[in-house]
């Protein structure tokens, strides 16, 4: 029978006994509310609101206003077993689409179809055919009345 591992297998030394030690003495000095014994600015804009929320006693929570676990979510277990399906259909997803399982075959008719349904192809416009719709918009163009 195998014995378990102890949670702390080594027995601290007399220097982190003191180091816990001092640290603690140091850390007690931190102990206790720097806010009981401040004074309020009584030129301060919200001064009354201060005074007033720090004498009123507040409303704490207690263990009844928990809310009770919801009904409607799926259980635990399920989390898990979707999680591995989703990781099976990646891991099909990647075998059918790693390399050398597929092949281009057919681009020549799809090509054609392609063009077929483009319509017919347009001749490409002339030099000198943008430079001459420019300048009969510019003689066409009149100018704005001046002031």
């Amino acid at each position: 029978m195998n014995a378990s591992r102890p949670l702390f297998p080594t027995i601290p030394g007399a220097a982190t006994v003191l180091a816990v030690a001092v640290g603690s003495v140091l850390l007690s000095g931190c102990v206790g509310n720097p806010f009981a014994d401040s004074k309020i600015d009584p030129a301060s804009p919200v001064a009354a609101d201060v005074a007033r929320l720090t004498r009123q006693d507040g409303k704490f929570p207690t263990f009844a206003s928990i809310p009770k676990a919801p009904t409607d979510i799926r259980p635990l277990a399920q989390y898990g077993r979707d999680a591995r399906s989703v990781l099976a259909e990646g891991a099909a997803l990647e075998q059918a689409t790693a390399p050398g399982t597929w092949t281009l075959q057919g681009t020549d008719d799809f090509a054609e179809k392609a063009r077929r349904d483009a319509g017919p192809q347009i001749e490409p416009p002339k030099p000198g055919d943008a430079e001459a719709f420019a300048r009969s918009l510019r003689e066409r163009a009149t100018p704005p009345p001046r002031r």
